[in-house]
């Protein structure tokens, strides 16, 4: 069953490589769409199947493959993986429905798209630390190519800074998960949240500062950064929405899987030094997008400073922080993925970016009033407003950390108070004012008339605004799935984090249930089938 997840867009692949004759780009985008929704439609399926109570793998499937290497076919699905399981279909086919009809190359691009939708699955089910490696190298070379062959006129350089960067984090990583079995004295690369225990102190060090580096250089964290402005600004609007909704997930994928879920004791070592690095990454990442002028760069460095929440609450360990891990991976993909279709349609209707020569597109008659409205929405769910989702993730991740780093989480808030102010200066100079398309200095264009945008930006858009509303209303429709896998990451770490907390618990029988896990409350801790509930 699980299989089909990864087998069925690389079907949709082939379909593509043996379609006779010359290949229209409708039927190519058809073809990839109806390959996504099938996946989304199994992915459903899988989900009316999946025990909540359950916090290990389900649906596991296990097939030897080169047992001397101690790497198996082992696939293996939970709480961490499902939700974004869901988030790669949707975005794929966000991207595939927004791709320009005009297309060179049509046969090649769709091919791409699916074998990077179906690597990312891979990623995402890989119950074997090898395979995990495989899948994740395996998106390597088709984003690569993505923005090599599609990109803009910088995209030589930035797509083999991407391929170096990405290269590199794959060293790091294979290298740490090949010390972690060899050290350990195990023959397998299955994933076991035993499988360090037995190590030295130093040498889980080691190992863990590899997996961090390695996939901090994926998420990207400063100064591991550079690769992903370059990349942004130069791929095309649909790769860069895959690109920061779901391709950026495998780092912080990573390091909740692999680090948390591996590492405790080095882990906890380490926690007060991550806390730290999130800091610096969150204030670059907001100080550097009030420096941009360009929409698409702005948004790009937003990116670097809201995947530091993800960190910062990794370091944190609580119940709480930990299943803000998830709502933020999931909230920053729906958001990023919606600033950056926006930003698309703006660069497509006036050819530009520049902050500087775009004003008043938010003129009801000649401007782009639909685009104006959804971009501000987008903005207030990234800055964290009330009854959308990244309110919701941003309010757990600073729940769950301020027990144990009041001050890094204080200086993080001040990185979500910065988002308020760089996202304002893009709306402000951008759709607000007299509709003109020219540099303030020079004479204004004020009588134009910019086409109006079709169903084929609005309808994606307008499905992503929904998603981000319904989850900043509804929160407990995503945390469900993932509760019980993060209260099972949490177990090792519940002394820890009763040790480091700078307040004292209250007793647990006074607790109301509702807050009774944000207050460090231990009984409700050690049952992995305890919920977590979300204020």
């Amino acid at each position: 069953m699980l299989s089909a997840l990864i087998l069925i867009p690389l079907v949709g692949a082939l379909v593509l490589i043996l379609w006779p004759g010359k290949l229209e780009s409708q039927t190519a985008k058809v073809i990839s769409s109806v390959s996504l929704l099938v996946t989304l439609g199994l992915l459903g399926f899988l989900a009316t199947q999946f025990e909540l109570t359950t916090p290990g793998f389900q649906f596991e499937e296990l097939l030897p493959w080169v047992e001397p290497l101690g790497l198996s076919y082992r696939l293996g699905l939970d709480g961490l993986s499902l939700p974004l399981l869901v988030v790669n279909s949707l975005l794929g086919l966000v991207a595939i429905y927004i791709t320009d009809p005009q297309l060179h190359r049509v046969r090649l691009y769709y091919v791409l798209l699916l074998v990077i939708n179906s690597a990312v699955a891979g990623a995402f089910l890989a119950a074997n630390l090898l395979l995990f490696f495989i899948f994740y190298e395996l998106e390597l070379i088709p984003l690569y190519l993505l923005i090599a062959i599609w990109g803009g006129a910088r995209r030589g350089y930035a797509a083999t800074k991407f391929l170096i960067y990405t290269a590199l984090s794959g060293v790091l990583i294979l290298g740490a998960f090949l010390g972690l079995v060899w050290l350990s004295g195990n023959s397998s690369f299955d994933y076991d949240s035993a499988l360090a225990t037995a190590l030295p102190l130093a040498q889980q060090i080691t190992l863990l500062v590899a997996l961090l580096i390695g996939f901090g250089i994926k998420v990207p964290l400063f100064p591991f950064h550079t690769w992903l402005p370059d990349a942004h600004v130069e791929a095309s609007t649909p790769v860069s929405v895959l690109l920061a909704g779901v391709l950026l997930k495998l780092g912080t994928y990573g390091v909740v899987r692999f680090g948390l879920g591996l590492l405790p004791d080095a882990w906890m070592a380490l926690a007060p030094w991550m806390a730290t690095w999130a800091v610096i990454s969150v204030l670059y990442g907001s100080l550097a997008a009030i420096a941009q002028t360009d929409m698409k760069k702005m948004v790009a460095y937003s990116s670097i400073g809201h995947m530091g929440y993800v960190l910062l609450a990794a370091a944190a360990s609580t119940p709480v922080s930990i299943v803000a891990t998830v709502f933020q991976m999931i909230s920053h993909g729906l958001i990023s993925g919606l600033l950056f279709l926006l930003v698309g349609v703006v660069y497509k209707t006036t050819g530009t970016r520049d902050l500087t020569v775009l004003r008043g597109l938010l003129n009801p008659e000649r401007g782009l009033p639909f685009v104006g409205s959804m971009m501000i929405l987008g903005v207030m769910a990234s800055a964290g407003i009330p009854g959308m989702v990244g309110f919701i993730s941003e309010f757990l991740v600073f729940r769950g950390s301020f027990l144990i780093f009041p001050v890094q989480t204080l200086l993080c808030m001040v990185g979500s108070g910065l988002t308020a102010v760089y996202f304002l200066l893009l709306v402000n100079r951008a759709f607000f004012g007299r509709l003109a398309i020219a540099p303030p200095t020079n004479a204004p264009q004020l009588d134009i008339a910019l086409p109006p945008v079709t169903w084929r930006d609005r309808a994606p858009a307008l499905g992503l605004a929904l998603l981000i509303i319904a989850f900043g209303l509804q929160p407990n429709w995503l945390a469900r799935w993932s509760e019980h896998t993060t209260l099972a990451l949490h177990a090792p770490y519940q002394g820890f984090v009763l040790g480091e907390s700078r307040f004292t618990p209250a007793a647990p029988a006074t607790l109301p249930a509702a807050v009774a896990d944000t207050r460090l409350a231990a009984p409700a801790l050690v049952d992995p089938s305890a919920k977590v509930y979300l204020p």
